[in-house]
């Protein structure tokens, strides 16, 4: 199992990055806009840079919601794949089954 204060960090930047998003769609969006003038466009990308780093939806990393296990998640379950395999033995996944051949 992860360390507690690691999971919360990551609950933390989820929070933030939701709070940001609008702001951070709306500000790429006038970046990436070449209608605009450039010094526009280069004043948005300033804004872009002032938010907070873990507003970026690219520093979340997908963890298993039992154990917080950083790798080997499935996301369609949200399960690490050792739990996956618990459930999925005990038939409390429904629809997944054993597979055989």
């Amino acid at each position: 199992m992860a360390k507690l204060s690691i999971i919360n960090r990551e609950q933390k930047r989820r929070d933030t990055v939701k709070k940001f998003a609008a702001k951070r769609a709306q500000l790429v969006a006038v970046a990436t806009n070449m209608a605009l003038s450039e010094d526009e466009r280069f004043a948005a990308r300033q804004k872009i840079q002032a938010l907070p780093r873990d507003s970026s939806p690219v520093r979340l990393r997908n963890r298993c919601a039992l154990t917080g296990r950083p790798r080997g998640v499935f996301s369609k379950f949200g399960l690490g794949r050792t739990k996956l395999r618990e459930y999925a033995m005990r038939g409390e996944i429904p629809g997944v089954v054993k597979a055989s051949w």
